[in-house]
């Protein structure tokens, strides 16, 4: 539509599956290039990408033209795909089912950026589970502990 205006910022955090360290810092840059250029191919704005070996925080400027379950399916899958076929792990890499996805406002960018910047100031102080379920009761968002994350069996 040639009249519309948005101004979408989303945060999203997930996890690899059951939580296990398996993004190594000596790869974890080639990773976040390759799901900034999916965003990008995908028509939005990368703002802010970081995490720790368990985990990922991205911050999209969003076009509405894409569902957000469709723009994540897409780098979820885009992503997990190219570590295996990239053998940079010797076991099968997955992500965690589900995301968390958090809204902000123009006004907010700064500090959600500087945030995702800092995750491993941040992870000194609290564990991934910790920050996640903050986020969830920040938002004020409905859950049930017991379906957070999958544990390994």
């Amino acid at each position: 539509m040639a009249n519309t205006y948005t101004q979408i910022h989303i945060h999203f955090v997930f996890a690899v599956k059951f939580r296990q360290a398996m993004i190594h810092n000596d790869w974890k840059d080639q990773l976040y290039k390759y799901i900034a250029g999916i965003v990008n191919n995908n028509n939005h704005k990368l703002l802010a990408i970081n995490g720790m070996p368990d985990h990922i925080h991205i911050l999209i400027g969003i076009r509405p033209a894409q569902s957000i379950s469709d723009l994540l399916k897409n780098i979820k899958q885009d992503s997990s795909k190219w570590i295996n076929k990239n053998k940079f792990l010797p076991n099968h890499f997955e992500w965690q089912e589900g995301y968390g996805a958090f809204s902000y406002s123009k006004s907010q960018l700064a500090a959600v950026i500087n945030y995702i910047n800092n995750q491993e100031l941040h992870h000194k102080k609290k564990t991934f589970r910790e920050e996640y379920i903050d986020f969830l009761e920040k938002f004020e968002v409905d859950y049930d502990k017991k379906f957070i994350f999958k544990e390994l069996i």
